[in-house]
C-alpha cells in the first residue's frame, strides 16, 4: 500500500534544540560525516582572506569618490561606493554558502523526516554511485547528494549530483538533479533528449549520439523529445513506446531528459532535485508515478534475438514446452548501448566564433570597411 503525498516536513516549521539535537544524533550514528563546523570555520576564514586582500584597494577608491565628491552635490558618489560595498559583501557571502551549502542541519532535518513520511530513507551523500546512466561516468569527484530512496512497490532514488571536468583553470563542477528507477528487465538503450532544455548549442545532455539512430514517433511527441535507439531496435522501441505511454511523458516529464539503459529508467535535469521546494517533489512524484503503472507492458518485452536456436535436423524423442521457446529476459549486444555521435552544431557554431575571431583580429574586417568608405 502506497502512502500518500505528504511535504508537510519540508516547511514545518523547525525547533532550533532540535534540529542540533538531530544532526549530532546524526553524526554519531555514522549516517552523516562530521566536519560540518570546519567547513564553516573554512568558509568565514575565505571571506576574511578575501576582504584583506581587496580591502584597502576598495576603501582607497571608496575615499577618492568621496573626496571629489566633497565640494558640491556629491550624491553619485555617495552610491557608487555604497554600491561597491553591497558588491563586495554580496561576492563573500556567496563564496561562504557556496562552501557550507548541503551541511545544514535544518535541511538534513527537514529532508529526512520528509523521506521518512513517504516511505523513504535519506542519506546525505553517496561517492561514486554505480548507477549505469550517461552523467554517472562523466569526470572525476562524482558524488550523489540529499539522496532518498525507495523501495515499495520497487527500487526509486531520488538526489543531486556533481562531478569535475578539466582541472586548474578550465576544472568545471557539473550539477544535475536525476530519478533512478529501477525495471521489471532490461531493456534497450534508448534516451529521450528534452527539446525543452536544449541550448543554442543543441542538447545539453553530456554524451552525444549518433544522428542515425534518430527515431521519429507519431503524433506531436518529435516537438517535446528527440528518441534514440540503437539502429536494428526501431520496432522495439514502438512496442515499448505506444501512444498511452508517449502521452504520459509529454504530460508529466516534458521538461526531463530521460534515460533507459540497462535494467534502469533515469530522469535528468539540470537543477537539484532532492530539494526543499514542496512543488519539486510533486511534480518528481507525479512524473514517476504516471510510468510506473505502464511497467508491466514493458516487462512482457522480449529480445527476439535471443530466442532459441532452431532445432537441428535430428528430431528429438520430446517436444520442448512452448513458453520455454519464448527469449529469456535481456538484450542482445547491438542493443546495450547507443553509438555516440560527434555534436557537430556546438563544433560549427564554436569553429564559426572562433574564425570570425581570428578575421577581426588580423584587421581583415577593418580593411573591409575602410575599402567601403573610399
Amino acid at each position: 500500500m502506497s502512502l500518500p503525498f505528504d511535504a508537510r516536513p519540508l516547511t514545518e516549521p523547525a525547533d532550533r534544540a532540535t534540529v542540533r539535537s538531530y544532526v549530532q544524533q546524526v553524526r554519531q550514528s555514522g549516517r552523516a560525516p562530521a566536519g560540518g563546523g570546519m567547513k564553516l570555520v573554512m568558509g568565514i576564514l575565505v571571506g576574511v582572506v578575501f576582504l584583506l586582500i581587496f580591502g584597502s584597494t576598495f576603501f582607497s577608491i571608496v575615499a577618492g569618490f568621496l573626496s571629489m565628491g566633497a565640494g558640491g552635490d556629491g550624491v553619485l558618489f555617495v552610491i557608487v561606493p555604497i554600491l561597491m560595498l553591497l558588491a563586495v559583501v554580496a561576492v563573500t557571502g556567496t563564496a561562504i554558502y557556496r562552501l557550507v551549502r548541503g551541511t545544514s542541519g535544518e535541511r538534513w532535518w527537514r529532508l529526512d523526516r520528509f523521506a521518512q513520511a513517504n516511505g523513504m530513507t535519506w542519506f546525505p551523500s553517496a561517492p561514486n554511485p554505480p548507477l549505469p546512466g550517461m552523467i554517472f561516468g562523466q569526470g572525476s569527484s562524482r558524488e550523489a547528494t540529499d539522496v532518498l530512496r525507495g523501495t515499495t512497490p520497487r527500487f526509486v532514488e531520488f538526489g543531486n549530483y556533481r562531478y569535475t571536468t578539466g582541472s586548474g583553470k578550465n576544472r568545471t563542477t557539473h550539477r544535475w538533479g536525476y530519478v533512478a528507477v529501477k525495471l521489471p528487465s532490461p531493456l534497450p538503450h534508448i534516451v529521450l533528449d528534452a527539446t525543452s532544455n536544449n541550448s543554442l548549442f543543441g542538447s545539453n545532455l553530456p554524451t552525444s549520439f549518433d544522428i542515425d539512430q534518430r527515431l521519429s514517433l507519431e503524433g506531436d511527441f518529435d516537438r517535446h523529445f528527440t528518441l534514440y535507439c540503437p539502429q536494428g531496435y526501431e520496432r522495439d522501441a514502438l512496442y515499448l513506446f505506444t501512444p498511452d505511454i508517449m502521452a504520459r511523458f509529454i504530460d508529466n516529464a516534458a521538461a526531463l531528459d530521460v534515460e533507459i539503459v540497462d535494467d534502469w529508467l533515469f530522469f535528468y535535469g539540470k537543477r537539484e532535485f532532492s530539494t526543499l521546494d514542496p512543488a519539486t517533489w510533486a511534480w518528481l512524484f507525479a512524473a514517476v508515478a504516471a510510468v510506473l503503472d505502464k511497467f508491466a507492458q514493458w516487462e512482457r518485452w522480449r529480445d527476439d534475438r535471443l530466442a532459441p536456436s532452431a532445432p537441428g535436423a535430428t528430431p528429438l524423442p520430446f517436444a520442448a514446452p512452448a513458453e520455454l521457446l519464448r527469449p529469456p529476459p535481456g538484450v542482445a549486444p547491438a542493443g546495450r548501448r547507443l553509438t555516440r555521435g560527434i555534436p557537430w552544431a556546438a563544433l560549427v557554431i564554436v569553429g564559426a566564433f572562433v574564425f570570425f575571431w581570428v578575421l577581426s583580429q588580423i584587421g581583415v574586417f577593418g580593411a573591409l570597411i575602410g575599402s567601403f568608405g573610399r
